[in-house]
C-alpha cells in the first residue's frame, strides 16, 4: 500500500468515525441482507423478480415510485419492425438501466431487440453495493447472453464503463457474440489509487460518500464497488493482452472524461480493433490520427459546453432528466463549496466532465450528448456493415 493510500485510509477512518450515528440511521448507507437472484429462467420473471426485491429493498427518493422502479430494474425494448438481432446493455459503476435508456430505445427503432440487466448491488440503496463480488456482475452478464441468444440471429453486446469491460471479456471469449458497442470503456481508470481498493477495504467503508438525492444513480461509493469495478478492469485486460479482435467495434470516448485512462482504450481500438467496419466517436479538440475515428469539437459556448465528460455520451439532448433542460441537475462537479451552492440555487452554469475549472465560470457535469443523433447514425452504420 503507497504512503498515499495510507493517509487517504486514516482521514477516511476519521471521517465515518464522526459520522458513526449518520450510517446507523440513514438507511442509504446499510446493505441489505443479501442480493436479489438474477439466475431466472426467462426474461420477464427477471424483470418481474428484480422489481419485487426492489420495492422491498430500494430506498426512495421521491414520492413516485412506479417511475424509479423503472429506471431502475431491468427492462426488454421489443422492436415494432424487429429485423432478428438483439442487443444486450450493460451499465456502468453506481449506474442503473436508465442509463441506456435513450440508447436502447433507438436500437430499438432500428429493429433491435434490446434487454438491459441490473448488476447486483445496484439499483437498491448505494449500501448495496457492500455485497457483490466480481462473480456477481460476471454471471448475471453471462446468464443474460445465455438467455437471449435463443432470440437473436446475431447478438450485440453493449456497455458503458464498467459495463463495457464485462461486455469485452465476454465477446473476446465468445465468439458467437456478434460485435461491442462501448460507451467510456473504463479498460484502466485515469487514478491508479483504485488499483489498492480492496486492501482499502479492509480499513475503510466508503471511497466516497454523499448524500444520496439522485434516482437514477448513486452518488456515494463503498470501498467495495471500487474493488469489484478494479477487478473488472484487470479480467479485461489481460483478455485484451497479445490479441486482436476482428468483430466490429462501435467505441465512444470524451477527450475531457477525468474518470478513464483514455489512451489505453483508444490504443486498442488502433491496434487490436481489426474490424473494417470499427467505429471510433471521439469527443474533444485533439485529433488522434486513428483510422474510422469521427471527432466532435466539444468546445461548444453556443451550449455553453466547456468539455465532454465520462457520462455525458449516453444520453439525448432531449431526455427529461439529463438532456438540455435537464431535470436533473449535477452540481458536485469538484468544484469550491461556493460554486456549488450556486449550482444549487439555480445561477447560470457552464457544464463540463467532473474537476474541470474556468475562470469566472461556475460548472455542473455535462450529462448529455450534443451529438447524439449524428453518433446514432455512425453505431447504425457499423452495424448494418455499410462502411
Amino acid at each position: 500500500m503507497t504512503s498515499s493510500l495510507y493517509r487517504i485510509a486514516f482521514i477516511s477512518a476519521i471521517a465515518l468515525l464522526t459520522a458513526c450515528s449518520q450510517s446507523k440511521t440513514d438507511p442509504n448507507y446499510v446493505a441489505s441482507a443479501s442480493l436479489p437472484s438474477y439466475s431466472q429462467d426467462n426474461f420477464q420473471q427477471y424483470v418481474n423478480e428484480t422489481k419485487q426485491w426492489l420495492s422491498q429493498h430500494r430506498v426512495f427518493k421521491t414520492d413516485n415510485i412506479e417511475k424509479e422502479l423503472q429506471a431502475n430494474a431491468p427492462f426488454e425494448l421489443i422492436p415494432e419492425n424487429p429485423n432478428g438481432d438483439a442487443v444486450l446493455l450493460v451499465h456502468g459503476l453506481g449506474d442503473s438501466p436508465y442509463s441506456f435508456m435513450d440508447v436502447a430505445q433507438h436500437l430499438a427503432a432500428q429493429g433491435y431487440l434490446v434487454r438491459t440487466v441490473l448488476l447486483p448491488g445496484h439499483g437498491s440503496k448505494v449500501g448495496d453495493l457492500m455485497l457483490p463480488t466480481l462473480e456477481d456482475w460476471q454471471n448475471v452478464v453471462s446468464h443474460h447472453i445465455a438467455l437471449l441468444k435463443p432470440k437473436a440471429n446475431k447478438l450485440w453486446l453493449g456497455g458503458y464503463s464498467t459495463g463495457a469491460n464485462l461486455v469485452t471479456s465476454e465477446a473476446l471469449n465468445d465468439d458467437s457474440i456478434e460485435g461491442l458497442l462501448l460507451f467510456s470503456p473504463a479498460f484502466k481508470p485515469e487514478s491508479s489509487v483504485v488499483k489498492w481498493a480492496k486492501v482499502a477495504s479492509y480499513v475503510m467503508t466508503w471511497a466516497d460518500r454523499d448524500p444520496e438525492t439522485n434516482y437514477t444513480r448513486y452518488n456515494s461509493l463503498p470501498m467495495n464497488g471500487a474493488a469489484v469495478y478494479y477487478d473488472t478492469v484487470k479480467v479485461v485486460q489481460h483478455d485484451l493482452e497479445n490479441t486482436t479482435y476482428n468483430k466490429p467495434v462501435f467505441m465512444m470516448i470524451s477527450e475531457g472524461d477525468s474518470v478513464i485512462d483514455t489512451k489505453f482504450p483508444t490504443t486498442v481500438f488502433q491496434k487490436q480493433f481489426t474490424n473494417k467496419n470499427n467505429q471510433l466517436i471521439w469527443q474533444g479538440e485533439r485529433d488522434l490520427s486513428i483510422e474510422k475515428t469521427t471527432r466532435f469539437t466539444m468546445q461548444r459556448p453556443d451550449l455553453h459546453i466547456v468539455n465532454g465528460s465520462h457520462m455525458g455520451l449516453l444520453f439525448s439532448p432531449n431526455n427529461a432528466e439529463y438532456g438540455q433542460q435537464a431535470a436533473i441537475r449535477i452540481c458536485n462537479n469538484g468544484q469550491s463549496k461556493e460554486q456549488e451552492k450556486a449550482c444549487e440555487l439555480g445561477d447560470e452554469v457552464w457544464f463540463s466532465s467532473y474537476g474541470s475549472r474556468e475562470e469566472g465560470k461556475t460548472l455542473a457535469r455535462l450529462t448529455y450528448n450534443p451529438y447524439f443523433e449524428q453518433s446514432m447514425e455512425k453505431l447504425d452504420a457499423m452495424m448494418n456493415g455499410e462502411w
